[in-house]
């Protein structure tokens, strides 16, 4: 990943001043709860960030819903923050979504070279079927209908689109009843814990 350098001309003085650059940015991942929205502050008093996250002055690199678990990243390194979110850069994102119906081959290939929404077909997607992963307890169960099956898919996409996994599997007859993000680039969720936080050395992208 690369910055452009920027800074100010000073016309008196004839010279290019450079800006100050902070050397100890923050960064760090934290896995978001069922509920819970990706920012720090809300009116109606719902589970925000603030809940979990003591550390002041970072923000959220980019969303996830409130109804979606997993990864997030949370810095004050704002270039970073935008070379990150910048949709022209692509950055792949990877989810765990547990889904009703059995995909078939059909389903999969749809999903793989990407589906149309509001008009617009999403980009080509790397989907695999995969066993129940091993995860925690959800805070709110997930309602279950017994005559449909459910089962699991991994599916990494390089856009930003509103809820865009989710509509996905819906527009190719697969239902989304959970979804938890894994992956944000080469930055990996792993095996932190639901509602934790731990800070990171800064990413190598």
């Amino acid at each position: 990943m690369e910055y452009k350098k920027q800074g100010t001309f000073n016309k008196r003085n004839n010279f290019f001043r450079r800006p100050v650059e902070k050397k100890d940015f923050t960064y760090l991942v934290f896995n978001k709860p069922f509920g819970v929205l990706s920012q720090f502050t809300n009116k109606e008093g719902r589970p925000t960030l603030k809940d979990y996250i003591p550390v002041k002055r970072i923000y959220p690199v980019g969303r996830l819903d409130s109804d979606s678990e997993g990864l997030m990243i949370l810095t004050d390194d704002g270039r970073f923050n935008q070379w990150l979110t910048n949709p022209n850069n692509k950055q792949p994102k990877t989810y765990l979504a547990q889904v009703e119906g059995i995909p078939n081959d059909e389903q999969l290939e749809m999903l793989k070279k990407g589906v149309i929404i509001e008009g617009q077909r999403t980009l080509p997607a790397k989907v695999a079927v995969i066993d129940e992963p091993k995860l925690w307890e959800r805070i709110k169960p997930i309602r279950f209908r017994k005559t449909v099956p459910t089962s699991w898919i991994e599916i990494t996409v390089r856009e930003g689109r509103n809820r865009q996994v989710r509509r996905m599997t819906a527009a190719v007859g697969l239902p989304c009843v959970r979804l938890v993000r894994t992956a944000i680039a080469n930055i990996l969720l792993g095996s932190l814990a639901s509602g934790k936080y731990s800070f990171i050395k800064r990413p190598v992208l």
